[in-house]
């Protein structure tokens, strides 16, 4: 019987995840042991169908001919959370097993990617008059008050990356009891198996650079300038880069202080990833430093036809 359990495929921003997800569906439907598969993204932002280039979504070349799913499929007025794509996920990959197919699971988002893979917190959901009080609040003022609640929390939370900590914090106070308890729901084993595409930092840096002035020296500002004057959602508001670019259109900011700003910033959000992602020790890490991604691709399909 085909194994039919969804792979994850991820990595921080700019590590070819995307890529090596595509070649790897690619080997398997060329191989004689294991069953064709489907791209399912775990990509907070590329649901966003106006916004491609921003949000590094793969192009219809770039899919190589194999489905993806939860792409470029939500306007910007629609609101998106980490619990709303697990569920659309959850159902696309029962979907694509019906059809004999295996999932890939690919992306950088970690709520989205737990969610997906361990199952959908219970915790309690947001609540807008309690986060625009704590949205007063300084990063130290809301560890403090994080510490006096839920040292143990805080502890476990990543405080330089303020919209987690505001979350944390938020459910801790909303639902009343600490922050471990709302995660006790996933010590259960994730779902499918999985890989980092690990890269070095250094690697990664340079990589976000050139994108940086790849976007900008395209369609980028166009693609935002487009947008203008629509309602958009809050969620879709935080599209990595977005509120940069809006400044620049807005002659705030020279496109010089956008472009290092914007390298600037996708480094901050690479180093959570890789934060984030080290404390997976479900995934195992996979060194791509030297190799392209259908050379990354053939060493998880050894793995996968090894196990049969």
């Amino acid at each position: 019987m085909l194994d039919l359990t969804p792979i994850f495929i991820l990595g921080c921003t700019a590590s070819a995840k995307s890529a090596v997800a595509v070649s790897l569906a690619r080997l398997m439907s060329e191989s004689a042991e294991l069953p064709s598969a489907e791209i399912v993204s775990a990509d907070a932002y590329q649901v966003y169908r106006d916004l491609p280039i921003l949000t590094a979504a793969p192009s219809e070349s770039e899919q190589g001919g194999v489905p993806h799913h939860l792409i470029g499929c939500m306007s910007l007025a629609e609101h998106n959370d980490a619990a709303k794509h697990a569920r659309a996920a959850q159902q696309s990959m029962l979907d694509i097993q019906d059809r004999g197919r295996r999932p890939i699971v690919t992306g950088g988002s970690g709520l989205y990617v737990k969610f997906i893979s361990h199952g959908i917190s219970e915790a309690p959901p947001s609540d807008a008059s309690l986060r625009a009080q704590l949205e007063e609040l300084s990063c130290e003022q809301l560890c403090e008050r994080f510490a006096q609640i839920d040292p143990e929390g805080l502890a476990a939370t990543a405080t330089d990356n303020r919209r987690y900590l505001l979350r944390n914090l938020e459910m801790v106070i909303a639902g009343s009891k600490p922050l471990s308890h709302w995660r006790q729901n996933w010590t259960e084993p994730a779902i499918g198996r999985g890989w980092i595409i690990s890269r070095e930092v250094e690697d990664i840096d340079a990589r976000i650079a050139r994108r940086a002035g790849e976007m900008l020296d395209g369609a980028l500002l166009e693609e935002v300038s487009n947008i203008q004057g629509i309602v958009i959602s809050d969620t879709a508001q935080k599209t990595l880069g977005l509120s940069l670019i809006q400044s620049h259109l807005a002659a705030e900011i020279s496109r010089e202080e956008l472009q290092q700003s914007l390298s600037l910033m996708t480094r901050r959000y690479a180093k959570r990833q890789r934060t984030w992602l080290r404390r997976e020790s479900w995934l195992e890490q996979l060194d791509a430093n030297e190799e392209n991604p259908q050379e990354i691709a053939q060493k998880i399909l050894a793995k996968l036809e090894h196990i049969l």
